[in-house]
């Protein structure tokens, strides 16, 4: 297995539309096994391909405690939202920064598995919210997007000042 780099904001990569997958063929299952592997590398729970440059319709997702439970969403789509949520997240493409966010309580959503069958579930809780977090990813949307733009900018300013302090230190 190969790890891939994951893209950090402001990066405009982050920005880009995934385009769906036409067919899961070998390529596909790969990308999707290194998505995993470089998702369980960095500490994550959920890494959709955009945050690794590449801009194909591909979530990987792992909740459970002892990483042996991962889902492979290929082109997954919500086809109905209800209620509210609020949870404090978090994301790989944006390191060491936590902020509560609303979204949609519980989720009806589709994919296509790895064995190209047809999945469609309902689900709640930390599972709807990943969903959800990884699906806007796709659509070049970050979880700071719901942030007020006052803090947006203030994260974007912490960001470039760290990483201004780390290129004096190399």
């Amino acid at each position: 297995m190969a790890t891939f780099e994951v893209l950090h904001f402001p990066d405009e990569r982050l920005r880009k539309k995934a385009v769906p997958v036409e067919k899961i063929n070998d390529q596909i299952v790969t990308i999707a096994k290194n998505m995993l592997e470089t998702m369980y590398d960095e500490g994550g729970i959920g890494l959709a391909a955009t945050q690794v440059n590449i801009q194909k319709r591909i979530v990987v997702i792992d909740l459970s405690e002892n990483r042996d439970a991962p889902l492979f969403l290929i082109n997954p789509e919500i086809l109905e939202k209800d209620g509210i949520e609020t949870m404090r997240e978090g994301c790989l493409s944006v390191p060491d920064y936590f902020e509560v966010v609303e979204r949609a309580e519980t989720i009806k959503y589709q994919y296509t598995n790895l064995d190209n069958q047809l999945v469609v579930d309902t689900t709640d809780g930390l599972l709807a919210v990943c969903i959800q977090h990884e699906i806007d990813h796709l659509n070049g949307k970050l979880f700071i997007d719901y942030l007020s733009p006052l803090k947006r900018q203030r994260l974007k300013k912490k960001i470039e000042k760290q990483e201004k302090l780390q290129h004096n230190v190399l």
